[in-house]
């Protein structure tokens, strides 16, 4: 489980803590600012979080990756269990979804969260298991299948935007498993037509894809003439306060009643919006930092992704660069009005404790794959 003699502690990647310890500071002080006089709390909890999250990053830091992987089917039974108690047991929101359960002392959690991190952990094990023959037509149904069972477990909440990120962070894996170029052109030859149907029959009358107001969302996106303002007003609000910020922003925290975020006009400006607040109180300069911080973080997981041990710590340090890349790029895409309006966090900014303990646990097992990194060989493992 601890193999301290066996680690590398000179290779500890202090550069990617001092990034995450930079990302998180900067949360806090924006769940701050987008909460002032709310009452809601989110400011205290989002330290909590952070304090909470480095706990669990450095601790499992510490732990063999290979260890835990070997528990890759417990954890995938874990993963259907979680998700199948939030269908049947979970706490329903305003809109219908069904996405928290209330554990005893815990309290609540977004199950689907840990599920990010659960998937990865799931098929680094299974795809270095197969990694001889990951091209055969049984092994790649066999992924499919046990993929597309917490897939729509996920879907069913509903929650289509954590679905399409556990969908990239597969496909994203599947390619670092050196699945056949066969296979990717294949599924690329099927994309337009599918992406074609799929936006005809969420139109249709009576469909039974996507819920009323995702469908709105899409097609609000796509053809804002045709739909009414209140599905974009949301992001236009968003904008609004990005560009207000100019290139200094009004300040960080500021009280003042030209602010948009003061005005009451943004929702969920710490969480799904709170890039809004950025940039209207840092400005275009303090929102390329924060980008800039991001991309470096994504940089830095796939620098240690080539120099990990085995094929099972390139696939974990590769799926955690995905699941922060494609959140990234969609909260800020939503927030600057480049996709349509959907939920998701900014990594290690937005508040939320289950985005935040899953990010960071999952960049403890990034930080132990460095550990254990081998330059004289790039073999080993298990």
């Amino acid at each position: 489980m601890f193999k301290f003699k066996e680690y590398h502690f000179r290779y500890y990647n202090i550069r990617l803590i001092l990034f995450i310890l930079a990302l998180s500071i900067a949360g806090i002080l924006f769940v701050k600012s987008a909460t002032i006089g709310t009452g809601t709390g989110s400011y205290y909890k989002q330290i909590f979080g952070v304090a909470v999250g480095l706990f669990c990053m450095f601790f499992i830091s510490l732990i063999d990756y290979h260890w835990i992987l070997l528990l890759y089917w417990p954890i995938y039974a874990v993963n259907i269990a979680m998700l199948l108690a939030t269908k049947f047991m979970g706490n329903l929101s305003g809109v219908g979804a069904q996405r928290w359960l209330v554990l005893p002392v815990v309290g609540q959690i977004q199950p689907s969260e840990f599920s990010k991190i659960m998937l990865i952990c799931f098929f680094a094990m299974f795809f270095y298991k197969h990694r001889e023959n990951i091209s055969k037509v049984r092994i790649v149904v066999s992924a499919m299948v046990l993929f597309a069972i917490p897939a729509y477990l996920i879907f069913d909440q509903p929650n289509l935007s954590t679905t399409l990120v556990v969908v990239v962070i597969f496909l994203v894996m599947l390619y670092v498993a050196k699945l056949s170029y066969k296979w990717i052109g294949g599924a690329l030859a099927l994309l337009v037509p599918f992406g074609a149907w799929f936006i005809f029959a969420i139109q249709q009358e009576g469909q039974k894809l996507l819920e009323p107001y995702q469908v709105n969302r899409i097609m609000s996106w796509i053809n804002p003439a045709k739909y009414p303002m209140d599905n974009t007003q949301q992001q236009m609000n968003s904008i609004m306060a990005i560009g207000s910020g100019q290139l200094h922003g009004k300040g960080l925290a500021n009280t003042t009643l030209a602010s948009v975020k003061n005005g009451n006009f943004l929702s969920e400006e710490d969480c799904d919006f709170i890039f809004a607040v950025i940039g209207e109180e840092l400005g275009f300069i303090g929102s390329v930092i924060v980008i800039a911080l991001l991309l470096i973080l994504v940089t830095e997981c796939l620098y240690m992704a080539v120099r990990a041990r085995d094929l099972s710590g390139r696939l974990i340090c590769s799926g955690i660069a995905a699941l922060i890349a494609f959140q990234s790029f969609v909260n800020i895409g939503v927030a600057t009005g480049l996709l349509p309006n959907t939920g998701l966090p900014l990594p290690f900014i937005s508040a939320g404790l289950s985005s935040l303990l899953s990010i960071f646990i999952g960049m403890g097992l990034v930080l132990n794959v460095g550990l254990q990194r081998n330059y004289e060989t790039n073999r080993g493992g298990f």
